[in-house]
């Protein structure tokens, strides 16, 4: 492949319309309630009172091929970045939650009549989390992360969504890195040391060569499964062992004074993860079945792409890895949050998904405690590709149902 298409991430954002010639474009910058700066941008059209909101807990969504379909069914759209848009580092789910409540108080602000939350793949983990925290009273938030920081939740102003909307939503970043990540790593050091029982891309344990399916036995599955928890939980025994030194400075300076103890607090620990790209499903297609493509999120290649730079939470620090990425100890779990969303609903299966399957959407799907709770499934991949040529895209099939379930809710401007 030559050109455009060949680059790291080409076909992620999928054309899909114009915006119409009447919309109003501004760049917004906000102001959280712990003293960050994120930025967001609203494009509105003339009458238009209902907003949707789209953010990502690590990607920029300000081209999401959605917008333009939503400003032409008369609804205003907003996209917003997080403190750490494109930045796995330093990640903090409880900090996000921080982000969203600014983008929120804004759009109150503004007049808008209804605020509609629009949540695609991390996203739609993101914003159920801030909904469930949301929901509570102030004094039952969460008050700190996971690795131990304090977290003001109960003193941010936190408005509740009118309605909310999960597009392909996965189980969580740590969730979904618990079934990517590969349990074969016999040395954290080392990332081409390997538990030869364990290694999912061994033909022994039933890896075929793509294209073909590969095939593992029930009880190589409970194996690895297994030895995947076990993975996560001696990164987040590090983790956990980093900042617990880190804390063990800061004592130390404030008992005495010495500037190394200082020195020693702040001094960042990098964790490296290597191989987050096998998840058995992506290879076998027989596991979970459903209209997905062989491979990963990443590519036709988890064989070859598991050994490379690319991969969810490959860089992290200690207090990022317990808050996004461990599915032990994250509470950005969809499953766990969704249990606290009570705002109406619609919930989007996308059936080429390859980061959340049918078992994964079935529980998703029936943990939300909405009375007003809709579904729908659509065809497509996950980033809202066609899984046929020729095919409407998966994002222009997802977004007829999303007008649909808006029109019968909210007010919509106009069509233009």
């Amino acid at each position: 492949m030559t050109g455009g298409a060949s680059r790291l991430g080409a076909g992620r954002y999928l054309p899909s319309g114009s915006r119409p010639g009447n919309t109003t474009t501004t760049v917004h910058e906000l102001t959280t309630a712990d003293g960050a700066t994120v930025r967001g941008v609203l494009t509105t059209l003339p009458g238009a009172t209902t907003v949707v909101c789209l953010m990502h807990p690590r990607q920029d969504v300000t081209h999401h091929p959605i917008v333009p379909l939503l400003l032409q069914a008369g609804a205003a759209v907003w996209t917003q970045h997080t403190r750490s848009v494109n930045n796995d580092l330093n990640l903090v789910h409880e900090q996000a939650l921080l982000d969203v409540a600014a983008g929120l108080v804004f759009l109150r602000e503004r007049g808008f009549a209804s605020i509609v939350t629009l949540g695609h793949s991390g996203g739609g983990t993101l914003y159920a989390f801030y909904l469930e925290q949301a929901g509570l009273p102030a004094s039952r938030r969460i008050t700190a992360t996971p690795g131990g920081r304090p977290v003001p939740l109960a003193d941010a102003e936190m408005p509740l969504a009118d309605g909310a909307v999960f597009l392909a939503p996965h189980p969580g970043q740590g969730k979904l890195l618990l079934a990517c990540i590969d349990p074969s790593v016999a040395d954290e050091r080392n990332p081409m040391s390997v538990v030869p029982d364990l290694d999912p891309f061994d033909p022994a344990n039933g890896f075929a060569e793509p294209p073909a399916s590969s095939s593992y036995t029930p009880e190589f599955l409970a194996r690895y499964r297994a030895a995947q928890r076990d993975r996560v939980a001696r990164i987040d025994a590090a983790a956990r062992e980093h900042l617990a030194r880190a804390a063990e400075a800061r004592a130390a300076f404030k008992a005495g004074g010495d500037p190394v103890h200082r020195r020693r607090s702040l001094a960042p620990r990098i964790i490296t993860v290597f191989r987050t790209d096998a998840d058995p499903r992506n290879v076998d297609l027989s596991l979970d079945p459903s209209e997905r493509p062989y491979g990963s999120l990443f590519g036709a290649r988890p064989d070859l792409i598991n050994y490379g730079q690319v991969g969810f939470g490959r860089l992290t620090t200690p207090e990022a890895w317990l808050s996004t990425w461990s599915g032990l100890s994250s509470n950005a779990d969809f499953v766990r949050c969704a249990h606290g969303v009570t705002v109406p609903s619609l919930f989007v299966e996308l059936t080429g998904d390859q980061a959340a399957f049918p078992g994964d959407t079935g529980r998703m799907a029936g943990a939300l405690a909405a009375d007003d709770l809709s579904t729908a499934t659509v065809r497509g991949l996950h980033f809202g590709g066609p899984i046929a040529a020729g095919e409407p895209t998966g994002n222009e099939l997802a977004a007829a149902e999303i007008v649909r379930w808006l029109d019968k809710r909210y007010e919509l401007a106009a069509r233009p």
